[in-house]
Formats: C-alpha cells, structure tokens, sequence
C-alpha cells in the first residue's frame, strides 16, 4: 500500500474545542501540523525497519543517530511520497526528533536564541527570546504526545508525574530546568516549561557584556569569592540567579572541595573537586523523600571546604546558616525575594518552618553572624537582567539586621529610544566593614572598584 493510500485511511481528525472549564471562554487549538498524518506513517515505517534497535542499549547516541536517519531516508523513498524535497526534508528531520529527542520542541532547544519554552497544552507554545515572549507555530499532536514527551524527560533523572502526583521539577541532560504540571490540576491539558541552559557556561564577560553588572562590581565579586565571604542571591523568578551562582562559583579556587546541593541539578561547576547531591520526592508510598534540609546537614559530615546550595526555600535555612556559622566560610546560595531586606525577611520566615523554639533576635543574630553580603537581580521591563543591588550585612542595631548599600541601579537614567534601561550599577560612595577582612585573607579589593585608584586597606 503506498504512502497516500495509507494516509487516506489515517485522516487526522478535527480537534473538537475544548469544552469551557467553570464558565471561562472556550479555549481552541491554535496551530494544526499539516503533515501530522504523513510523519505518523513515516515514523511507523522507521519503527518497522529497525525494529529493537531503536532500544539497543549497546547503541550509543551518534550510532542511533546515524542508523535511525539512514532508515528515514529509506522509508522516503520506498514510499511514493508526494511531498516536496523540503517537505520531505522536514519531515525526516521532526520524525528524527520525535524518536531521538523530544518532538516538536527539539529545533526549539537546538536553538541559541530560545532561552525559555512555554508549553501551554498540546497545541500552544510560547518561547522567551531576548527577555520578551513569542509563540511558535509548532505543536504536538495530541494530548497523548505530550504526555508522552514528559514522562520521557522525567524518567530519564527518576521521577515521574501521574494524576497522583501531577506536578514535577526535573532537567534535561545539558541541565536545563524542566517543570511539568498535568490534570487534573492543569485543566485545559499538560503544561511543561523549560528554562534553557547555555551548552558554554556563561563567565564573568559574559555578564559585562550584557550589562548585568559593571567591570568594578566583578572585580569586588571576584574578591569576595576567593576571599570567602558568605554571600546570597536574590531576585524574583527568572531574573538570572542561577546564572549568577554558576559564574561566582568560577572564582572558587581548585583546590578546595565543593558540595553542590539542589533540588534539580543544575550548576555547572568547572572545578574538579566538586560533590553533587539532588534532593529526591517521596515515592508511590509516600517514602523515600530526601529534603534539602537533609542533604545540608549531611555535607557537613564530608569535609566540604565550600557548600553551594542551589535555592534555599524551606527549613533547610536554618541547618545553611548554622553551616555558615561553623567554619564553612565562603559559602552562596539563592533566594527569591523582592530586595535585600526582604531576602532577609524571607529566611527568617523559612527558618521558623524548621519548627523550632527560637526567639526572633536568635534567629536574626544568626543570619547577621553568617551573610556577609547580599546581591539582589531583577528582570527588568526591557527583558534584561541586571544586579540592582550589592548590599553588606553589618550586624544588629537592638531588634533589627543593619545593611549598607555598596551599589545600586541607576534607574534615574531613564531608558533608550527602544525601551531599554540605560542606567547601571554605580557605587553609593560607602566603604564595606568586610574589605578589611579580604585585605586580611590576602584579597585587597582594588580602590577602582569604588571610583578610586589604588587600594583600600
């Protein structure tokens, strides 16, 4: 039977609108493949010629790259295919994809300029290019299809996401964050976003270039890394923490030994010496959960010189600032907050879910001993990414953490003719309490970092 018989018998059906959910307006299909039917009849034909080597695990993925697009241009020609050389170019392409990657989403992930994927059911996709937000005419075929495209990222790092447990963090094998939710809590069909990672880990020029923060800030950044600062990071969803994390982790010199603990993995620690734990959920039974809070406690137990944790956002706060305070110098984390003084606020509130009997000025003498510094990024209206503020943590005035604000965001400069941000981070003129002890550990921050020659001592 050729191609268009088979593709007679195979008409895709009319996707019938989605029935409206507690009175909301009807949601419909927003893109139809066209070649849905024939990458369907293709890609049985390619399961038909090679058969179980598409799942010989002595195959590595080069091997079944080749073997499986070598079988696809077969099964092209053997079919009377009435398709065009591009169409059939593309055809071959998105049915490679669907078996060796992850369907309609792989030239998205292949793409530099994509650096997050929003997928809002079956038949909506948005990306992130530049800070700002498209769709794409790209789809998956059913709901089915994209079930299928999650429960194969999550499998691959362990976890699984069912009407059970419908919601999952996981990450992709270059790193990227993946998060999934399917009914019945997403109502209108599986959502999946994912926050890409660059194959090249960004580095400190990297962030110059963008404007994310001044040559002087990296220079008094690069200090207080080597200088063994205890330093936090915070900011809002997806205003480039993480990135930030991976580039002050570069200053860790090699021969000190880092624990890294996250609940997805994704740091890109370029040291040797480097420990990576990942927190794991509760199994089928509700067993088997590894918190964050317990992977804290147990890196001390390993003799870390430096411990990394990639978000703090339980109780795990209270075991990270006893860590800090017992001679694990030089340790970072992140956090979401809105500013400085709320990112303090914020682990104040995440050390009392610890459940434990501490009065409110224990707790803030504890996080005033432990943080020296607090960094804190925005994703501004322009898309872009920037360090706002470079704030020290001095120590306690009666009931209250005292902070000083060494640069902040000049948002006065106003913005550019096409909208984006022209101020930058400009030193605010005070001297930090902690030059002295870098200038001490042998890290003397240069004067120009502050707008002056030669050095503060």
């Amino acid at each position: 039977m050729s191609l268009s018989d088979r593709l007679a018998q195979r008409q895709t059906p009319v996707v019938a609108p989605r029935e409206p959910v507690g009175g909301l307006p009807r949601r419909t299909a927003r893109h139809l493949d066209p070649f849905a039917s024939v990458k369907r009849v293709v890609h049985e034909g390619l399961v038909e010629a090679l058969g179980p080597r598409l799942y010989d695990a002595r195959l590595d993925q080069h091997e079944l790259e080749v073997q499986v697009m070598n079988s696809l241009q077969a099964v092209l020609q053997r079919e009377e295919t009435p398709l065009t050389m591009a169409d059939k170019a593309r055809v071959a392409q998105e049915v490679a994809d669907e078996i060796l990657g992850h369907g309609p989403l792989e030239p998205l992930l292949r793409d530099p300029d994509v650096s997050e994927i929003m997928v809002n059911g079956h038949d909506q996709i948005y990306v992130e290019r530049n800070g700002r937000l498209h769709p794409v005419a790209a789809a998956f075929a059913d709901e089915g299809h994209l079930r299928r495209t999650i429960d194969k990222i999550v499998a691959r790092v362990g976890r699984r996401v069912d009407e059970a447990s419908p919601m999952v963090d996981a990450r992709l094998p270059d790193g990227s964050r993946v998060n999934a939710v399917v009914p019945p809590v997403a109502l209108d069909g599986s959502l999946l976003t994912i926050r890409k990672f660059a194959t090249e880990p960004l580095t400190i020029d990297d962030l110059i270039a963008f404007g994310t923060m001044t040559p002087n800030v990296a220079e008094l950044l690069r200090a207080c890394v080597r200088g063994r600062l205890n330093i936090v990071i915070g900011g809002g969803t997806g205003s480039g923490k993480t990135t930030t994390l991976n580039v002050l982790s570069a200053f860790v010199p090699t021969d000190e030994r880092i624990v890294t603990i996250e609940d997805a993995a994704e740091l890109q620690l370029r040291q040797e010496h480097v420990l990576r734990m990942e927190s794991r959920p509760p199994n089928l039974e509700n067993r088997g959960e590894i918190a964050i809070r317990e992977l804290v406690r147990n890196s001390l137990r390993m003799r870390p010189d430096r411990i990394i944790v990639g978000e703090v956002r339980d109780a795990a706060a209270l075991d990270m600032l006893q860590a800090m305070n017992t001679g694990h110098d030089g340790s970072i984390s992140t956090v979401h907050s809105n500013s400085p003084r709320d990112s303090l606020a914020r682990l104040e509130t995440m050390v009392l879910m610890a459940d434990v009997r501490l009065p409110q000025r224990a707790i803030r003498e504890q996080m005033a001993s432990a943080i020296n510094l607090i960094m804190h990024q925005t994703r501004l209206k322009d898309g872009s990414r920037r360090i706002t503020h470079i704030t020290e943590v001095q120590g306690m005035e009666g009931e209250i953490i005292t902070l000083q604000d060494i640069f902040l965001f000049d948002f006065h400069a106003g913005v550019d003719e096409v909208g984006r941000h022209r101020g930058v981070l400009r030193p605010t003129g005070l001297r930090p309490r902690f030059l002295d002890i870098l200038a001490d550990r042998g890290e003397p921050v240069p004067m120009a970092a502050f707008g002056f020659e030669g050095h503060i001592r």
